[in-house]
This record gives structure tokens, sequence and C-alpha cells, in this order.
């Protein structure tokens, strides 16, 4: 059974989700007589090439090797001391030990999609883990052999560890950058506790450790060597912004997995000259409503004029972590780019989704008005993915050793199972992908369309519908020959958040439908629909005795009562209240 049918009948899933397919607003809109929802078309996407050889040059190779360890890339011992024991883990040890497991493959893939990201964020990883290794030493180095061995590592690496301290000021905010020589990596101490010497060999895992430093060490070595001139990706994106046709005087949304990568970004763009820069992530203190109002003004209640009379300088290219793929409004840029290779293809339809959304009919007049330039471009959404082309597979065997498993994306879309470099290498693919974007409608969106179709067509219908006693009954011919049914509409009664009183109005409504071969109760509406559905001249037609239809009502109330109302732990006394029925022979 496909996913989408599972949760289609998954009862949680679909109290707490309500689905409006991008084709059902269209749909809908235009069965109400009301103007077509007005969505973007989306061009095929653009791979932006760049090498990863070119940027990193022997620092690669040195990733490579560290990969190719039996323990891939660092053993990170002070994550995983259970794989330490001085004797054999017992039933509760195993489950704890597949989750330290869990947490150091976790690390080693995050080490792999931030060197993928940027040097800026590899390299603060690599400081990061650095600092906290040195912590846990610090912690557990109890007697003077351990603690000499420390303080050889310090002055070795003394020099290392001053660029350390000099890179981190420069990337921390100014109000955040207290640290000094002597307390670098003091915030990690509490990460810490000491290991039971009884319990750990925490000789071996002091090894290890120290392994994991020098292979650190080496790594941060090569990137003291590094500078922004070396970075293929960033002069890619630099040469696009700059000579572009589309994207060189117009707004763009650039997304990147990681802070450093962005607030990196949004320095070199800067330097180079690009204007109109900003840059928004997770730990931006500024109000997030006035930088969306600076990039996105007419989609924000605001307008350039706005913007102008509150001496706001409207921003031209925004960058973002994914603090700002979900729920916001975005469309008055059409342009975005894709900094990192996106592993998830959810997160990837998220970031598109801030640009890729409904328009408002209105402000698009509005902005045109304001912005007669960007005419050409308006309704058409166009997106870029940074790809390195020749050194991709690698980077996936790389993921797969780290992961366990093999991962198989799209090399434009981040689909399981398609194997995509260039839009144009597999129409098809393509194709699936918009469609399944776009969205098809759904049974209960299907209902709900012919539902205000009727209304639509008959606008008396309604009132004529609320003026029916309840209860009301009627019959019509089954679908199948010689088969027998009862429909049953009933209203389920629950607890009101406000009074905490039981009632209809807080409650919801519920379909049934009881065969009597078979003794089979129906209750997705989707399934029952096509049993009951009628025309106004459809023949009624009733056939069953009471006692048939009274017997089958009192085995559908005891369902109720031995399903919902046990559930929901209903006073005694609460019953549901029948609406209508309807037998089907």
């Amino acid at each position: 059974m496909e996913a989408t049918q599972v949760l289609f009948n998954d009862k949680l899933f679909r109290e707490l989700v309500v689905q409006r397919s991008r084709a059902y607003v269209t749909q809908s809109q235009k069965q109400q007589g009301s103007a077509a929802a007005l969505f973007p078309t989306k061009a095929p996407p653009v791979v932006a090439e760049y090498s990863v050889k070119k940027t990193y040059g022997h620092l690669l190779g040195k990733v490579e090797i560290a990969f190719s360890k039996e323990k891939p890339l660092f053993a990170l011992a002070p994550y995983h001391p259970l794989d330490y024991p001085h004797g054999p883990a017992d039933e509760k040890g195993n489950f704890e030990i597949g989750r330290q497991r869990g947490l150091v493959r976790l690390i080693r893939v995050q080490f792999l999609k931030r060197f993928e990201s940027s040097i800026t964020a590899f390299e603060q990883s690599c400081q990061n883990l650095l600092l906290k290794f040195i912590a846990f030493l610090e912690v557990n180095s109890q007697t003077n052999r351990e603690k000499e061995r420390l303080e050889k590592w310090r002055t070795r690496n003394r020099e290392l560890l001053s660029h350390v301290h000099e890179r981190r000021q420069a990337l921390a905010d100014e109000a955040d950058s207290e640290e000094t020589e002597e307390t670098l990596g003091d915030e990690y101490l509490d990460n810490f506790e000491a290991l039971d010497r009884k319990t750990y060999r925490v000789d071996e895992i002091f090894d290890d450790t120290y392994d994991d430093l020098e292979t650190l060490v080496d790594f941060l070595e090569e990137l003291k060597k590094f500078t922004p001139d070396h970075d293929d990706k960033l002069k890619a994106l630099i040469k696009r912004l700059k000579n572009d046709s589309v994207l060189k005087n117009r707004k763009v949304l650039i997304f990147s997995e990681f802070m450093a990568t962005a607030r990196y970004l949004k320095q070199e763009l800067l330097k180079a000259g690009v204007s109109g820069v900003d840059e928004v992530d997770s730990a931006t203190k500024r109000d997030r409503t006035q930088v969306l109002q600076q990039f996105a003004p007419y989609y924000n209640e605001s307008s350039s004029a706005d913007l102008t009379s509150r001496n706001l300088t409207e921003t031209r290219i925004l960058i973002a972590t994914d603090v700002l793929s979900e729920g916001l409004n975005l469309q008055d840029a059409t342009c975005l780019i894709n900094y990192d290779l996106h592993w998830n293809p959810v997160r990837l339809m998220q970031r598109i989704g801030r640009v890729d959304r409904r328009l408002s009919a209105a402000l698009e007049k509005k902005l045109l008005a304001d912005h007669p330039e960007e005419q050409p471009y308006r309704g058409k959404v166009t997106f870029w993915n940074f790809l390195p082309p020749e050194e991709l597979d690698d980077l996936l065997k790389l993921y797969s050793r780290v992961a366990h498993k093999t991962l198989r994306i799209s090399k434009v879309f981040g689909i399981e199972g398609k194997k995509l470099l260039k839009p144009d290498d597999a129409y098809e693919d393509l194709r699936d992908f918009l469609s399944n974007y776009e969205g098809s409608t759904t049974p209960a969106e299907k209902m709900q369309l012919e539902l205000e179709r009727l209304l639509s067509d008959d606008p008396a219908l309604e009132a004529r519908l609320d003026a029916l006693p309840g209860r009301v009954f009627s019959g019509k011919a089954h679908q199948q020959q010689g088969a027998q049914a009862v429909f049953f509409c009933y209203n389920l009664p629950a607890e009101d958040a406000a009074t905490h009183e039981w009632t209809d109005a807080a409650g919801r409504t519920a379909w049934y439908l009881y065969d009597l071969g078979t003794s089979k109760i129906l209750d997705q509406p989707e399934e029952i629909h096509a049993h009951i559905k009628c025309a106004p001249d459809t023949p009624r037609r009733v056939e069953m005795t009471a006692d048939v239809l009274r017997t089958v009502r009192l085995k559908i109330e005891i369902h109720i009562k031995n399903t919902y109302l046990k559930q929901m732990q209903a006073p005694v006394g609460k019953n549901p209240t029948l609406r209508c029925w309807m037998e089907l022979a």
C-alpha cells in the first residue's frame, strides 16, 4: 500500500491534518465563480556547478583518508563510552549502546553535510569538536600522568589554539565575544561528567580521543591556508549574482542549512560589492517581521514607499537558514538558491514554497504599479541548486559509509529513487515531481468540491437541508445487485473546552455504513460516499422491515459506544445523536 493511502486511513492523521491541495483550491474557486487562484509556474531547476576539489584542495584527500578508517572520520569515544566496558553490557546497556552509536553516526553525518556546505561551516565544526574533546579530557584527567599528557598536547598546539580563538571571535556576534584564550572552550565543561574507571576502559577512550584530536589538528592546520579566494562555490555564487540576466537585478532568496555558512555568505557578498544583502538565522536578534518586510514588503503588509518613509533599506538578497523555510510569504521574490546539498526532499519543497505560493491579484497589481520592470518575471519561479557534479557520487558514498545506509537522492530534486543531474536528463521524472508537488485532489477534497457545486447550482438547497427534521430517513437501490446496507449519519458529542460540558456542538459528524451481508462497518466518508451518492431524480426505495432497521441501528450505536465514547471517556448518559439514515437494498 502506498504511504499516502496509509496516512489517509490513519484516524489520528485524519483528525489532525486538513489537506487543501493546490488543485483543490483552484477548482473550488472556479466553482464558486471567483477569479481563478493565482499560482506561479515553476521553471525547471538550474544546476549551479562548482568543484569541491578546487575549494578544498589537499584537505579533500585528508577527509577521504579519515573516512576510510575502521571508525570513519572520528572515533568520538567520549560520546559512546559504553563501547569501552570492563565487562559485558546488560540488556539495558545494549539499548543505551545503540542510542550512543546512533548519536555518533549523526555527528559524522553532520560533519559531512557541513563539509559540503562551506569551508566556514566545516571549520567551525572542527573547532567546536576540538574544544569539546579538550573539555572531556579536562574533566576526566585525574592522574598526574593524564594531566601532564593534556598539558603537553596544549603546549604543542598552542599556536593553533590561539588561531582557533581568533577565528571564533571573528565569527561570533560582538555581544557574545567575551571568550579569552584562557577560557577557550570552557562552555563545554558542563557537557561531560567524570567516567567511572571501574565501569569503562578510560585509558582506551583517552587514546582514541587523542587520535581524534590529531585528525582535527591536521584538518585545522590545512584550513588555516584557506581564504575565500580558494572557495570555488562562493565564487560561482558571486558570479551568478553579478552576471546572470535573471539574478543580477532582482530579489533572490538564498537558503543554507547552517548559520556559519549563511553569515559567511553575507560577509563575502558585501566584500564583493553585492548590494542590498541581509541575513537571518535562529540567533538573529532583530525583529524578524521587519527583516521579512524589508525583503518582501508587498506580501508582508508594506511596500517600497512605506519602507522609505520609515527610513528602512529594502533588501534585494536575503540569506537565510531553514528558520525561514516554513509558513512565510516571500512572493515578492521569484528567485531562490539552494546553496547546500539538500539531503531531505521535504526540506527542499518547504524552501521552494516560500516563493512558489499563491499570489494575490491585488498585491500583484500594487507591486507592478510600483515596479513595472518586474512584469516579465511575475508569476514565474526559478530556482538554482548548487551541486558538485563531478564529486557528488563520492560525497554520497561517504554519506553511505557514515550513515550505514544507501542514500539515493535526485541530484536535482532530492527525491529517493530518482537520479537526475539536469532537468532534461529525465523529463518524465521531472513531470512526476511537478505533479506530486502541485498535488491532486484527495477523495475528501472531491467530496467538498461536490458539496460546493451542489450549493452553487441550487442556492436554496442549504436552507432546505437546515429545515429537515432530525432522524430523517430514506432509501435507494444498492450499487450491487442483492446486497443490503444501512447508512447512518451521527453527531458525536464532545467536551466543550471552555465550559467543560459535553455537547453536540463541541463534537463532530460521523458516517457509518453497515453491510447486512458481511456485518462489516465502514466509517470512512470516502469509502461510503459512492454508496449513498444520488441525484434529485434518484428513485426512493424502502424495503427493509422496521425490526431489521432497528437492529442495525442498535449495532451501530453499540459500536460507537465501544469505540468513540469509551476512547473519549464520555460521561454516562451521553449518547450520539442520529441526524439521518438511509437503507440501501
